[in-house]
């Protein structure tokens, strides 16, 4: 097939591009298909990472209706150690220290509660996890370890709670200046409708009342 001229210095033209950037066209194409086959992998692989987990944890509330704090915890191992970056990882942790603590394991209880704290990217599941673990702690007399605990709190949403939770124990401590105006905080941070409000007042009244304010 015969060419013009100007035929022929366009495609003189494009060999000449293709000999320069050929090669990099080629590996850019390469890369971009890779990445997309890539990202498609990693999608089936969460969704299927996902629907095991969602089965197993479906395992561990049956268990848990049955009252079979065995099979809780077991369920709930699998899921932690198989599937620990799904959300269900959370939400079985969460269940399985109930679990736990309902069946007065509260070895089990910190533990599973540890782990959401050490490993639980949801700032409001890791906040729920601290002041049950430090409530634990006020049990079993480890005050000091459960104020440690509550220190590392950083979630405003639950500022009032964690300063409930930290009069509680400084109370236990009998140290009631402190205990007071962690109280007083409380009822600061927590909204008015909120019905646990009368509670920390009935605390803070049983201590005798509002820490003096100093005199300007």
């Amino acid at each position: 097939m015969a060419y013009d001229l100007e035929e022929q210095e366009q495609l003189a033209t494009l060999k000449a591009w293709w000999a320069q950037y050929g090669n990099l066209v080629t590996w850019v194409l390469i890369v971009a298909l890779a990445a997309y086959a890539g990202w498609n992998g990693w999608q089936y692989y969460q969704r299927n990472q996902a629907a095991q987990a969602a089965q197993l944890y479906d395992e561990l509330q049956k268990a848990r209706a049955a009252g079979d704090q065995e099979r809780v915890q077991r369920a709930a191992t699998d899921i932690l150690e198989r599937f620990g970056g799904t959300a269900y990882a959370r939400m079985a942790a969460l269940a399985a220290a109930d679990a736990a603590f309902e069946a007065n394991d509260l070895k089990a209880a910190k533990s599973r509660l540890q782990w959401i704290v050490d490993n639980g990217d949801n700032e409001a599941d890791q906040a729920v996890a601290r002041l049950r673990l430090a409530g634990i702690l006020l049990d079993e007399k480890a005050y000091d370890q459960a104020l440690k605990v509550l220190e590392a709190n950083t979630s405003e949403q639950f500022a009032g709670l964690v300063a409930d939770r930290r009069g509680d124990i400084l109370a236990a401590q009998n140290r009631i200046e402190d205990a007071r105006a962690a109280y007083q905080l409380a009822l600061e941070r927590i909204g008015p409708a909120n019905p646990g409000r009368e509670l920390i007042r009935l605390k803070l009244d049983a201590i005798g009342g509002a820490p003096e304010k100093a005199a300007a």
